[in-house]
């Protein structure tokens, strides 16, 4: 698949996404404050912020479709890590708004309604959509491999729990006829929505600092290598990501006595076999050495004793 089907794909999955989250956001923040629901009305400015993530996600597509250039020879690839990183703060911003709203009106005694019991509609409607849209972005994730589709999905698979624990929260209310229930979920599910915040921020710290979550990775290329007949000792082995693409630099050694052209033929052969073991390759580097050489101010890597 091209770069481009690929974008348009992304971009055409991202505006569904905002459309449909508006259209839910409204909805719900509307009817919950109508109907008097406090946790329906959480559960709207979660969609809310689920447009912005969409809108992020519609901005980076675009901006990761660029070339490479002077300043950024990588390309824009890593857009992606830094749109997750500002994401966070806009969602736990959102959900301490919701946590505070909540705590106040709780103390000022502001909670005495009982929730209408359209609001229970709304939040089977938001369900079922929240599964619709979950399942379109899960599918054209897989299908273009896109990290941000992928998340974008879970995240919206998360919302359907968001908006289960709503309904429960509202059937519970209208039974014991207590509206500080529907007033204590909406505090969970602001918690709830702090810890996504910080879920995301966490996970892109690894590809912003060059780190790799799946370490198994290192078996893989280890493993690639030694297939290849005339590559001994693979050390100094560097792995980062670059959105979904890997970027691998790796020391070989061979035999002292071959000559340049074969000592080339034999990291050719490993950088094929590589591309071969990982999925998603943006950059193979392999370093040729002779046999028992040693550099002891070299840059530090992962080598085979290192793995368990």
């Amino acid at each position: 698949m091209h770069d481009s089907d690929r974008t348009q794909i992304i971009i055409k999955a991202s505006w569904i996404a905002v459309l449909a989250n508006a259209i839910l956001a409204a909805l719900k923040i509307f009817v919950g404050f109508l109907a008097g629901s406090l946790a329906l009305v959480g559960d709207g400015i979660d969609s809310a912020t689920d447009i912005i993530t969409s809108l992020i996600t519609l901005f980076t597509a675009r901006l990761i479709s660029k070339p490479p250039n002077l300043r950024f020879p990588y390309g824009y690839r890593k857009a992606d890590a830094v749109a997750s990183k500002a994401l966070s703060f806009v969602v736990f911003f959102a959900g301490t708004q919701l946590a505070i709203s909540t705590v106040e009106r709780i103390i000022e005694g502001g909670v005495r309604e009982i929730p209408d019991v359209i609001a229970i509609y709304v939040v089977i409607v938001s369900i079922i959509g929240k599964l619709l849209l979950s399942w379109y972005l899960l599918k054209n994730g897989k299908k273009v491999e896109s990290p941000m589709l992928l998340a974008n999905g879970k995240n919206m698979k998360n919302d359907v729990f968001i908006s289960l624990s709503v309904l429960l929260g509202l059937v519970f209310t209208l039974f014991f006829k207590l509206p500080i229930i529907d007033a204590v979920f909406a505090l969970l599910i602001s918690i709830y929505i702090m810890k996504s915040a910080f879920d995301i921020f966490m996970e892109s710290n690894y590809e912003l600092m060059d780190g790799i979550k799946d370490k198994g990775v290192y078996k893989t290329i280890i493993s690639a290598i030694n297939k290849v007949k005339g590559a001994h000792n693979p050390h100094r082995i560097r792995v980062r990501k670059i959105s979904n693409m890997y970027v691998v630099s790796v020391d070989i050694e061979v035999d002292p006595e071959l000559k340049i052209s074969e000592g080339h033929h034999i990291a050719h052969l490993v950088e094929q076999s590589l591309k071969a073991a990982l999925v998603n390759v943006f950059d193979i580097l392999v370093h040729v050495e002779p046999i028992g050489n040693i550099e002891h101010d070299e840059p530090e890597g992962i080598s085979t004793k290192d793995i368990k």
